[in-house]
């Protein structure tokens, strides 16, 4: 399918700023700021019940926590959600209209989880709060009106960390998790795959810039070898939680999302993988106020989120 013009119009507007990670020497806080001038919430805010900002416990200190609660009486189920931006920019700001989004259409809490970020806090930080808050929300979530159902979600990085949650959940005897949320993940270090020969290149998020995000997070080599890093590198994926994988037609990132996908089929695993002809990497959650296509992306969503919810008992 041609690329929808939608996407061709970010794209243009992103090669016009220089590029998703400028070329040259850049530093992650310059990016950071850079990124947060030009992502900016939605203006108009979809109307949820409450949006609290609150700190819980993590392994180094406190991690910054944003609580979204639905209409109604509670107690509800809760999406444990994680940010994009390759482990290095991004914050709770850039998801939040696709937080209120996912509260209202679900009826549930959603708790975004402002991770520490690299490369001054490399591998595994980001995964070790990560999973934190996923342990937080199982153990305290009465204090935020939830019922003991908890999915986990995330864009791109944010992907990453809701299937390295669940893989870290069942090899540590961790909270049952009732579905992983992933869109367009990373999965592995940038490859030989398809689309990152085909899409590497000119299409919004590129290889250089991946390569950048790679070069910050992990500590050594060896780090790319290990699945709480790069879930594609996990010996086998039996026992994990059902998925919903999205991933986009024009995203260097697709194949390994969808590679994914088929390994998790193949080891007994629920998984619906839906991709989105035409589209570029961010349509789920950075990209809302540009791509229409965001809006059936988290219907999809919602429906596979309840759907998962349904079949959980109140625990």
């Amino acid at each position: 399918m041609p690329l929808h013009p939608e996407a061709r119009a970010v794209i243009d507007a992103t090669d016009a700023l220089g590029g998703l990670v400028p070329a040259g020497e850049v530093s992650p806080a310059r990016l950071r700021a850079a990124f947060a001038e030009v992502w900016r919430p939605s203006p108009n805010p979809e109307q949820v019940d409450s949006v609290v900002d609150r700190a819980i416990p993590g392994p180094a200190g406190a991690i910054p926590v944003r609580v979204y609660a639905p209409h109604g009486d509670g107690p509800f189920p809760t999406l444990v959600w994680y940010h994009g931006g390759g482990w290095v920019i991004g914050s709770l700001d850039e998801n939040d209209a696709t937080c209120r989004v996912l509260c209202n259409a679900v009826g549930m809490n959603v708790v975004s989880v402002d991770y520490r970020l690299a490369p001054e806090h490399r591998y595994p930080a980001a995964a070790e709060d990560a999973y934190a808050a996923l342990n937080w929300v199982a153990a305290h979530g009465a204090e935020i009106g939830a019922d003991g159902r908890i999915a986990v979600g995330g864009e791109s990085a944010g992907g990453n960390l809701a299937a390295v949650v669940s893989l870290m959940a069942r090899d540590h005897d961790g909270p049952p998790i009732s579905l992983q949320l992933l869109a367009a993940p990373v999965m592995a270090p940038p490859s030989d795959r398809a689309s990152y020969v085909d899409y590497g290149r000119g299409h919004f998020l590129d290889r250089e810039s991946m390569e950048w995000f790679f070069q910050q997070y992990p500590r050594d080599p060896d780090d790319l070898n290990d699945p709480y890093l790069s879930p594609l590198a996990a010996s086998h994926l039996r026992g994990l939680p059902a998925a919903l994988v999205m991933t986009a037609e024009f995203d260097p990132l697709r194949d390994e999302g969808e590679e994914y996908a088929h390994r998790l089929l193949d080891a007994g695993v629920p998984v619906t993988l839906v991709r989105y002809e035409g589209q570029i990497h961010g349509f789920f959650a950075l990209l809302v106020d540009q791509l229409s296509i965001s809006a059936e992306a988290h219907a999809r969503a919602a429906a596979a989120l309840r759907a998962a919810f349904a079949q959980e008992a109140v625990r």
